[in-house]
């Protein structure tokens, strides 16, 4: 009798297994009919004995047809549907009885597979990766990852000892696709695909779908069940189906998550998810933030990178806890009113050996051509947008945040990096695109499509881009010829501000054009005002320690640019520790200074944030026309001498608002300034008060507008103007003031109510 004859099979299509090239396992191994009978084979290098084992309990024994562990058994008369199980005895004597993965036909479908090379699969997370299933009656694990160049591709892991050899995946043909069902592999297991390159090389890859991942050195990926959490967020997600960000109050306190706080003695321990729910939610809810932004929490390996440099785009870092932690801290956050938004890292990714770069033994995420594929400042690779199944796997991350966790804003990192072909290139080191330009065509389709899906497929969320160049229309809709983003950062704001502020007062009357030019483009995108992460590292010191002056002057600095940040135009955020006046500039490897709150100077600067965030919430002048120039009016902005600035900001229901800054350490008594109508203007922000560590001059509590005209206006206000302070009226009308003592007079009975309520008679000053 031939070898063939015994095998069914030619010799060199097993040794060509053997030596781990064959292109289809399921040719060799499993069920197969030869001639007259079944025969079942199995590879198992590790098995001294094979048996199989039908379910009507008939026992064969498998042959070893070879040293290396290639088992097979005839099973006569049976059909090729046949269940059975195999048990394995190993050398030391230990059996198992197992499912044979290669009785299974194709498990992903023909739609699946064209939508994902169309680049248009909207749930590709719950096709790729690593899924608990039960299929055939048969629970186990469905591995699925796309891999086109590579010859060979198998799941190994702690199930199998790690060796390539036992389970190879099936390539689907003509998608680049793998995929493999093996009923053993519980959750918690490790794992990660050995692909094997073209040119003979052996690749060692975590899985880039994989829902849970170790970091650091250790880089295997873990099965994980998604679908066990039960969210208790309902109320919070269906309001915010209807929510328009952009008309509502936003105040964003940017964190990361391993240094906010630490324990330990030495603060050598990082708090876990569930440990921040306890103590940082607490915190923003007390403060009156309206958002969290976490720093990225995808899994990443180097701490140095703040999570900048992604290894696992679908695992939250298992540095804090497991991803149902991580949806515990989201849940909680809900449920007490706080959105999350994290950072999302589309601009590239590290070249680290178990991740994407080179994943399958070729440039299959990044581009080949080094003109376009590294970031020279950061050393990472560059993402290829115009290949489709790349563009799919970045997008599918984006809504499964949004889906799976459900996240409530991506802040999109480095998005110029993406959109210019020639971004920190100089000439002949960057490739133009199809019409000789600069843009990157391919990543702007990309962006566009990933907003677009985003805002479909989950009303109420934002996405917001980190984007510093005069791009036209980041946040305009797509349909508007707009990126589609929700917001944009304000970094021209943010830059003119601070050199403003880093000025001796004595010079700032000569840079008056810095605090006024930001109203010229406030308007053309929906912005994000931000003091960020980037502003306290790389040696730019702390908040406080750019204020100039002597101790006094810093605090009273910063407390004035506070509360003109929150009179300003655009949302807010302000970076941890930046609300509070940390004096060390930030690093990643240890806590906040906590213990400066033990300061009163401190912790009254903490005071005045918190208080902002409450006024501005319940200020609908502060942001219900935030992206219009109807809700912003200047009154005066010549006054460079003084340095002086003086605007209006208004509500849709003619609310108002005056703001009054003061740049000098000089007290301007009698200051006059012009008011649009006459009313009670009531003083609620006041950066000097002596609550905040100010020295408490002020106009006690407001003041009457009289009928002086005065800068255009019919009306106007004397007032005392705090030094380096600023501070804010606000108008009660006679009939809202008079409603306002009704309603308590009919309440209270009490002449005594009247008197509380009723406004000074005369100016104060």
């Amino acid at each position: 009798m031939s070898n063939f004859e015994v095998l069914g099979m030619p010799v060199d299509e097993l040794n060509t297994f053997l030596t781990a090239t064959h292109p289809d396992p399921f040719r060799i191994l499993g069920p197969h009919r030869v001639g007259e009978n079944l025969v079942a084979r199995v590879f198992r290098p590790d098995a001294k004995e094979v048996e199989v084992i039908t379910a009507d309990g008939v026992r064969s024994n498998a042959n070893r047809l070879h040293a290396d562990g290639f088992f097979q058994a005839v099973l006569p008369g049976r059909s090729r549907d046949i269940d059975y199980k195999l048990r394995i005895t190993s050398w030391d004597g230990r059996e198992i009885v197992a499912q044979d993965p290669y009785r299974y036909g194709t498990i992903m479908g023909e739609v699946d597979l064209h939508l994902f090379s169309e680049g248009n699969h909207q749930q590709i997370y719950e096709r790729f990766g690593a899924h608990l299933r039960k299929i055939g009656g048969v629970d186990g694990v469905y591995f699925a990852v796309w891999a086109p160049n590579a010859t060979r591709v198998s799941v190994v892991g702690d199930f199998n000892g790690w060796d390539g050899r036992v389970h190879p995946m099936r390539r689907l043909l003509g998608s680049g696709v793998w995929e493999l069902f093996l009923p053993e592999v519980r959750e918690g297991m490790h794992y990660k695909f050995e692909l094997r390159t073209w040119n003979g090389a052996t690749l060692l890859k975590s899985d880039p779908f994989a829902f849970f991942s170790q970091y650091g050195r250790e880089t295997s990926s873990l099965v994980y069940n998604l679908e066990r959490y039960q969210w208790a967020d309902a109320e919070w997600m269906e309001g915010r189906r209807a929510r328009d960000w952009n008309k509502s109050p936003v105040s964003i306190y940017e964190v990361h998550l391993g240094s906010w706080r630490r324990h330990g003695e030495e603060g050598d321990r990082q708090l876990s998810y569930l440990e921040l729910a306890e103590s940082l939610l607490p915190y923003v809810v007390d403060m009156g933030y309206t958002h969290i932004e976490l720093l990225p929490v995808a899994e990443h390996p180097f701490e140095g990178s703040w999570g900048y440099q992604v290894t696992n785009y679908y695992a939250p870092t298992s540095r804090f806890g497991t991803p149902d932690e991580f949806r515990h801290f989201v849940d909680k956050c809900h449920q007490a009113d706080i959105g999350v938004i994290m950072d999302w890292v589309p601009a590239h990714f590290p070249k680290d050996a178990h991740g994407l770069a080179e994943f399958d033994g070729t440039d299959l995420y990044e581009h080949a051509d080094p003109r376009q594929g590294e970031h020279q400042d950061w050393g990472t690779l560059i993402f290829n947008f115009g290949r489709n199944e790349v563009r799919n796997f970045l997008t599918g991350n984006a809504l499964f945040w949004l889906d799976k966790y459900h996240i409530d804003g991506l802040r999109v990192d480095a998005v110029a990096s993406m959109l210019y072909l020639d971004y920190s290139r100089q000439a002949g080191e960057w490739i133009p695109n199809a019409f000789g330009g600069r843009e990157n065509l391919e990543a702007v389709f990309f962006i566009k499509q990933t907003n677009e899906l985003c805002y479909s497929r989950f009303p109420g969320i934002m996405t917001i881009a980190e984007e510093s160049t005069a791009w036209p229309g980041v946040s305009r809709p797509t349909y508007l010829g707009g990126l589609g983003f929700g917001m944009k950062w304000n970094m021209g704001w943010m830059h003119d501000f601070l050199q403003y502020m880093a000025l001796d007062p004595i010079f700032r009357r000569y840079h008056h054009n810095s605090i006024t030019f930001s109203i010229m483009y406030a308007f053309s995108e929906h912005f994000v005002l931000v003091l960020s992460h980037d502003e306290a590292v790389h040696g730019k010191g702390s908040l406080i320690g750019r204020m100039p002056g002597d101790e006094w002057q810093k605090f009273a600095n910063l407390r004035m640019f506070f509360a003109w940040m929150y009179g300003h135009p655009g949302k807010k955020l302000v970076f941890m520790g930046g609300e509070f006046g940390q004096v060390r500039e930030w690093s990643h490897d240890r806590e906040l200074d906590w213990f400066l709150l033990d300061q009163p100077k401190h912790d009254g600067l903490r005071r005045l944030v918190q208080h902002l965030n409450y006024i501005y919430k319940n200020e609908p002048a502060l942001w219900d026309l935030d992206d219009s120039h109807e809700g912003f009016e200047w009154i005066d902005f010549h006054d460079a001498d003084n340095s002086v600035v003086v605007f209006m900001r208004r509500s849709k229901n003619g609310e108002v608002m005056i703001f009054v800054v003061n740049a000098t350490p000089q007290v301007l008594h009698g200051y006059r300034i012009g008011a649009p109508e006459p009313g009670f203007y009531r003083e609620i922000i006041n950066t000097d008060a002596e609550t905040y560590g100010g020295t408490n001059v002020g106009n006690m509590g407001g003041l009457e507008a009289d009928a002086t005209p005065w800068q255009a206006r019919t009306h106007s206000l004397i007032i005392e103007v705090p030094p380096l302070a600023t501070v804010a009226f606000k108008l009660e009308r006679q009939e809202m003031v008079s409603a306002s003592i009704a309603a308590e007079w009919s309440s209270a009975g009490d002449s005594a109510s009247v008197l509380r309520h009723s406004p000074p008679k005369e100016n104060p000053v």
